[in-house]
């Protein structure tokens, strides 16, 4: 009998010691927050780094990392989003972030949470008013140029667009060098343009102040003071003909600086970095990647506790200083890192240009319904523009009612789908 009960009492043991193996077991699947990433996996040592401190101070969160290849993040996270077991965190560009708020499908995030991050970059990814990411990290293209150039024509650095188009002549007749090719109907570099000067909707595309805009440009091609093949060509061709000394100033993020060390030395040497163009508004462009929650993310409070814990000032330091990117940390941005440089320091000089312009950055250019249609027609106004084959007021009057007919498309279809569901 005895035996009996030391047997019975064994069994009780086990099973109260499996059931509790079973539920520590499921309360850490439940906790595991799964984070993408775009093509991350060189900086694999920092990541998995940030993740063993995060789990280290949050022992009941668990971090599954998943790094995506560049090229296939949009359609890999359309599809997982729009399932019922998608990742709690993902890396996206702010323009597919807001086109996956305009679905409905990301959580919205509580502003009181943001507080460590420049507000200006904060407001610049707001939708319709609420705020649906985090941000990672920025950049913000300085002028970088060629300074043999800039000595033999007598001129100084241009710091505004009208300023480069008042020395454009005089570098092409001294130097037989273009002052600049600005590739200005690729992606949304025109719209970028016109942001500076305050024009950025369908009711305003065709008011005098765009028609001044692309008249300037207008004026600077057909009197061949930029290339012809500003209008084809692309922000990589455009590098290939600073390297090769035929444009005097190229305007890119600092990482270009490395490009043109290694693939053209020459140029290197004669090259340095001075702020970014601006236009009437005297502001400064920036590019942004962020964080997203999913709406049906299982794990929305872990994920925005792990996103704010990447984020914080150490984190992004040490982040910045492996890939030279720019803090979006407040306080990380007081650091020496982006306030001071060594003269001969080239890439460090280009970062602390780069960080004071984030704190001038509004109006931001916000990412708008049917992104990518809109630039398509402000880019074959570009070129009909400076072809032309038309007058600007009329091509900027046709611009503004297809713009505003793709914003009343969106409407409609949104209006019936919500009919429908």
């Amino acid at each position: 009998m005895k035996k009996f009960f030391a047997i019975l009492g064994l069994i009780i043991v086990c099973s109260l010691f499996f059931i509790t193996f079973i539920k520590t077991d499921n309360r850490s699947t439940q906790n595991e927050v799964v984070f993408w990433t775009l093509q991350m996996s060189d900086f694999s040592e920092y990541v998995n780094g940030v993740i063993q401190e995060f789990e280290a101070q949050n022992p009941d969160i668990k971090i599954k990392w998943i790094d995506v290849p560049f090229s296939e993040g949009e359609k890999r996270t359309l599809a997982s989003v729009l399932s019922d077991n998608p990742p709690d965190l993902i890396n996206l560009n702010p323009d597919f972030s807001a086109i996956l708020a305009q679905k409905g499908a990301l959580y919205e995030i509580d502003e009181n949470s943001t507080g460590q991050f420049v507000p200006q970059i904060i407001d610049s990814l707001k939708y319709n008013g609420k705020l649906y990411s985090i941000p990672w990290y920025a950049t913000s293209a300085v002028t970088i140029y060629n300074k043999d150039l800039f000595n033999k024509s007598g001129l100084d650095v241009p710091e505004t667009y009208t300023q480069m188009g008042q020395t454009a002549e005089q570098m092409k007749k001294r130097t037989n060098a273009y002052i600049w090719l600005p590739n200005i109907s690729e992606n949304d570099t025109m719209l970028r343009i016109l942001n500076k000067y305050g024009v950025n909707s369908a009711e305003n595309i065709n008011s005098t102040k765009a028609s001044e805009v692309f008249d300037f440009f207008k004026n600077l091609y057909q009197k061949d003071l930029i290339p012809k093949e500003s209008i084809t060509q692309t922000h990589r061709e455009a590098l290939e003909k600073y390297m090769s000394g035929n444009i005097a100033l190229f305007q890119a993020g600092a990482n270009f600086l490395n490009m043109i060390k290694e693939n053209a030395p020459s140029t290197y040497a004669h090259t340095d970095v001075a702020k970014q163009l601006t236009g009437d508004l005297g502001q400064y462009d920036f590019s942004l990647m962020n964080f997203v929650i999913p709406l049906r993310a299982k794990h929305k409070q872990a994920a925005l506790k792990f996103a704010l814990f990447l984020t914080n000032e150490k984190n992004q330091l040490e982040l910045a200083k492996l890939t030279n990117v720019i803090a979006v940390n407040q306080d990380t941005l007081k650091d020496e890192f982006y306030t001071r440089y060594d003269k001969t320091d080239l890439m460090a000089k280009a970062r602390v240009i780069s960080a004071k312009q984030l704190t001038k950055v509004q109006p931001a250019l916000k990412s708008q319904k049917n992104q990518k249609e809109i630039n398509t027609l402000i880019n074959s106004a570009v070129q009909e523009v400076l072809l032309n084959k038309q007058e600007t007021p009329s091509v900027l009057d046709r611009v503004s009612k297809n713009w505003k007919l793709l914003n009343t498309g969106s409407r409609t279809r949104q209006t019936k789908a919500s009919q429908t569901s």
